[in-house]
């Protein structure tokens, strides 16, 4: 039987694969909030999508399917609202490079609130995104955009000793992030290549389960010079070394309770992303404290 999906998430677009892995002809099966996807392409070419919501394989019921920044979208009932827009996207000269996927064993949430620590970048990242000596997190802006519900951090500076693979030296870095979805953010950073543009990553993360996920990344850049497999390298090496630290949190889950886990100043976007969860009601993915989990047992 198809798992009970949250009233929360239901009606919201997610990632289930890559444009690039849909091939026609072809049909491709994963997990998305624990139930069974099956994904095809229509004679036209247009992605499908169908839930497995019995024992048997031919227990299926459609859902909804879009393609847009060179992934494949589902939602599981009408979308309560347009997958989010991306202008940027489209801009000439910029290089589009999907990076694929990668599988992490921890929560999604979890996965997206490391993407959003900048205090992260000079103990993981060092030599590349960071480094001990520029350790500071200078004070940076968050806001909750009110027509669309989306956070926003701005005016967040870091140095960076190589902020992008086209760099050719350490700078400060300027930062916007952009979370759109629960499981799905941006972030803009200043382009070596065109110092008054910003180049982008897409981070979109496929819940399989509770505790287990699937991350695609998309990058954006301003870059003439390197070939797609070294901006896919350079993206690997970085979630790579991300990717430990996330698998080693405990509980794996998010805690959203704030007796659990207190951050520090400079976690303002964490902090404001966890409110942000809290009150769009999102469990899954999410810890339970004992007493909210005795609570909620004793209400059913």
């Amino acid at each position: 039987m198809i798992p009970a999906i949250e009233p929360a998430l239901a009606d919201d677009w997610f990632v289930a694969a890559s444009s690039q892995s849909l091939s026609a002809g072809t049909t491709t099966r994963t997990r998305l909030l624990g139930a069974p996807i099956i994904l095809f392409r229509d004679e036209t070419g247009q992605p499908c999508a169908s839930v497995q919501h019995g024992p048997r394989e031919t227990d299926l019921r459609p859902i909804f399917a879009c393609e847009r920044y060179t992934l494949i979208w589902v939602s599981f009932k009408s979308p309560c609202k347009p997958l989010f827009a991306i202008p940027e996207f489209d801009q000439p000269g910029r290089r589009i490079v999907p990076c694929g996927a990668l599988g992490v064993k921890t929560s999604g949430l979890r996965v997206v609130e490391n993407f959003l620590d900048l205090a992260h970048l000079p103990y993981v990242h060092s030599g590349w995104l960071g480094q001990e000596a520029h350790s500071e997190v200078k004070r940076y802006d968050v806001n909750r955009n009110q027509d669309t519900d989306e956070l926003w951090a701005t005016d967040c500076r870091f140095w960076q000793p190589r902020a992008a693979l086209s760099a050719n030296g350490g700078f400060e870095v300027e930062y916007t992030y952009r979370v759109m979805q629960p499981f799905t953010t941006m972030l803009y950073k200043s382009s070596p290549a065109r110092p008054a543009a910003f180049d982008f990553i897409l981070l979109c993360v496929q819940p399989t389960t509770d505790e287990q996920c699937l991350v695609y990344s998309v990058l954006g850049y301003f870059d003439d010079v390197s070939s797609d497999a070294e901006l896919i390298s350079f993206m690997q090496l970085i979630f790579g070394q991300d990717k430990p630290i996330l698998e080693s949190h405990r509980p794996k889950r998010i805690p959203l309770d704030t007796r659990i886990e207190v951050p520090t100043r400079a976690d303002a976007l964490s902090t404001a992303y966890r409110r942000w969860l809290r009150e769009k009601c999102i469990t899954y993915g999410v810890h339970r404290h004992e007493s909210e989990a005795s609570n909620h047992d004793q209400t059913l």
